[in-house]
């Protein structure tokens, strides 16, 4: 892919407010987004997340009701993603996630797995404190690097996303509990993302030149 594709994708990107209820993301493509969350870096490779992929139109509309900053966009996207970012009690040193995501899904040697365990609870004990709601921002920060990565490359396929953040919280967790979508006993919600194709004509993109936000040192 050229230069010139990549800037091209990047520019087409914006919040889209509107998406055409009536077209839907391929599988296809729709799993390469979803890849392209998966593989995401993430600090010292914890990979604190997993992604809810909503496409009931019954669910949105009763999620919708708890998002005033997405009531348009969640009731016509085609899929909307709810990406979870995984409490304290998962990111200790100790915990079985981790223990089973070195030694089994990494299959890393022991000595490394080692390694990275008491590198965790190092951050955990002298950086956090072992303060649960630091652990826990520490854990969401990580899954705007996998959301990032996921507003790229649907920006590259020309689906159309918006990001949202205008929810309650409080009230979204228990409608997925009830339901017995989301395990609040290992996951937090972080932040949705809306996908879809636009139903609008957006204003042309406008952002601070690149002389403004960019500083060489040499």
């Amino acid at each position: 892919m050229k230069n010139d594709e990549i800037l091209r994708a990047l520019n087409y990107r914006y919040a889209c407010k509107s998406f055409d209820s009536n077209k839907k993301i391929n599988d296809e493509d729709l799993k390469l987004i979803l890849e392209s969350g998966r593989l995401s870096p993430s600090s010292i490779g914890i990979e604190p997340w997993e992604f809810l992929v909503i496409s009931n139109d019954e669910l949105k509309n009763e999620l919708a009701n708890f998002a005033p900053g997405g009531k348009k966009q969640i009731p016509t996207c085609s899929h909307l993603v709810i990406l979870l970012n995984r409490n304290a009690n998962d990111l200790k040193a100790d915990s079985e996630y981790l223990n089973e995501l070195f030694n089994e899904d990494k299959h890393l040697p022991k000595e490394v797995s080692e390694l990275l365990l008491k590198m965790i609870k190092d951050v955990n004990d002298n950086r956090f404190k072992n303060d649960e709601k630091e652990i826990n921002h520490y854990s969401r920060e990580q899954t705007y690097i996998a959301l990032g990565t996921m507003l790229t490359t649907s920006s590259l396929l020309k689906v159309d996303s918006c990001v949202i953040g205008g929810y309650n919280a409080e009230a979204v967790t228990k409608l997925l509990s009830d339901r017995n979508i989301l395990d609040t006993n290992h996951f937090n919600i972080s932040c949705m993302l809306a996908l879809g194709y636009r139903n609008e004509n957006p204003a042309p993109k406008t952002r601070r030149t690149f002389e403004e936000v960019v500083k060489f040192i040499k």
